[in-house]
């Protein structure tokens, strides 16, 4: 199916959720100059990835991606980066202790700078202005000037991309992720909560563990696997001019890689089966992320695998569930039985995000944690139900401390969204609210995994 495939070729199909270039000329000189810049990530890295992903596939491993819901240039700064980066670790760790299983860890970073939009314009007051796609087109300034589409910030986005890269790598290999340092991991806020109590009984148990092993010759300078980590990048692949500039011949396979991310995905709004999106992703040979919401058919789900994941190949394909927790255990059953009926070999993840969106009475848009709890609890139940594996989570977090989430354990309030409300799209959890469902989500999948053992010891 991709014999014939060109990157160029989705610019003969119907593409959706594109800005309006006023300035085309200026688009091709910031495409040209995109091309004869070094690749952000490397062939082999992704097909490291994709092995990874082929366990989580095969029920070995828990994906675990989160991250920016869109990244910006005004919160740039290598302490927020270290922030996020620290929470997924924390994360991982609770994770691999409900799971007992690796955890595959995917940021939402490095690249997540544009999102779609329900429209072309928005209205305030009595201006229409071009609505604010992320900083990767324009400002969110309610400006004309600055909202208009701007080219050139395809060129700040690879550069500050290639920074936040070349971070995540240090924190990763650089004695940053050791798991002897897993004590200090804890930030102020996260430590004085309720959360930070539970993390520290973990990390006090792992303490013990690595000193027996310590005392058995594996530390962090004999055991590469204790001092360091693996740490992939991903982000929806809306701007598919700056994706195919940054695609690439490997020279080891000959394969087309796009090198903007190790993992790219396809929202809900332009998973289209003959649009330009579909068309794209299907010819590189990262894993690739699909965004499954409630308007989506069986057939159609089938026949959109068929096209991204033509091999069947166990770490191709991500489906990311995103129904809301008011239709999850609805829409999501006959999805997952159908695919599994078809043999279709795809990791099963859950966005408990995108679906559970609301506006507060005081106008801030926001996301109740308990309705992200229970779309993440239909989300097992379901796969419980088929007996099919809910391999991974997805959510829109950061680091630092902000109040955009209602609920959870520090309780905020609509009255207190205002607080430290600095998204500049999307409502994301905090750090203590991330690990607080990190927590649940270990929680969840012990339960299942007990109730599924004592089913199995019941019809034996």
């Amino acid at each position: 199916m991709t014999k014939n495939w060109s990157p160029e070729g989705w610019r003969q199909k119907p593409v959706e959720q594109q800005p309006n270039w006023t300035n085309l000329a200026e688009l091709k000189s910031v495409e040209d100059r995109l091309r004869s810049l070094p690749p952000l990530v490397f062939a082999g890295e992704v097909r490291s990835l994709k092995s990874r992903l082929a366990d989580v596939c095969n029920g070995q491993a828990f994906l675990l991606q989160g991250g920016d819901c869109a990244e910006s240039f005004a919160e740039f700064h290598a302490d927020n980066i270290r922030d996020t980066f620290r929470v997924m670790l924390q994360m991982a760790v609770v994770l691999t202790y409900g799971a007992k299983r690796p955890v595959v860890k995917v940021g939402r970073l490095a690249g997540q700078f544009a999102k779609p939009r329900s429209a072309d314009t928005e209205i305030i007051g009595e201006e229409e202005l071009p609505s604010y796609r992320g900083d990767m087109v324009n400002d969110m300034s309610y400006d004309p000037i600055a909202r208009r589409p701007d080219p050139e910030r395809q060129l700040r986005v690879y550069n500050q991309s290639a920074i936040t890269l070349n971070l995540l790598r240090a924190f990763a290999q650089g004695g940053y992720a050791d798991l002897q340092e897993v004590q200090r991991w804890n930030m102020g806020f996260v430590a004085n909560s309720r959360q930070g109590e539970r993390y520290r009984d973990i990390a006090a148990r792992l303490t013990e563990s690595l000193d027996f092993m310590s005392a058995c010759g594996m530390t962090s300078e004999t055991t590469p696997q204790i001092r360091e980590t693996e740490f992939f990048t991903s982000h929806e692949a809306l701007l598919l001019g700056y994706e195919e500039a940054l695609t690439r011949v490997d020279s080891t396979s000959g394969s087309w890689y796009d090198c903007s991310a190790h993992m790219l995905w396809i929202g809900d709004r332009t998973r289209q089966l003959n649009g330009a999106h579909v068309e794209f992703l299907k010819g590189v040979k990262n894993p690739i992320g699909v965004k499954v919401g409630p308007t989506i058919r069986p057939d159609e789900l089938i026949e959109l695998i068929d096209i991204l994941s033509p091999d069947n190949e166990a770490g191709r394909l991500t489906l990311i569930s995103r129904m809301g927790a008011d239709a999850v255990q609805e829409k999501l059953p006959q999805l997952v039985r159908r695919v599994k009926e078809e043999g279709r070999k795809v990791v099963w993840s859950c966005d408990p995000m995108h679906g559970n969106t609301i506006k507060s009475s005081n106008g801030y848009k926001t996301r109740p944690f308990d309705q992200i709890l229970a779309e993440v609890r239909g989300f097992y139940s379901v796969h419980h139900g088929e007996g099919t594996y809910p391999g991974g989570v997805h959510f829109e977090m950061t680091g630092q401390d902000v109040t955009e989430c209602l609920g959870g354990a520090q309780a905020i309030t609509e009255e207190g969204l205002s607080d430290r409300y600095h998204t500049h799209c999307d409502p994301r959890l905090n750090a203590s609210q991330a690990l607080e469902l990190a927590f649940l989500v270990a929680e969840q999948i012990a339960r299942n995994e007990d109730s599924t053992e004592t089913e199995l010891i019941a019809n034996n």
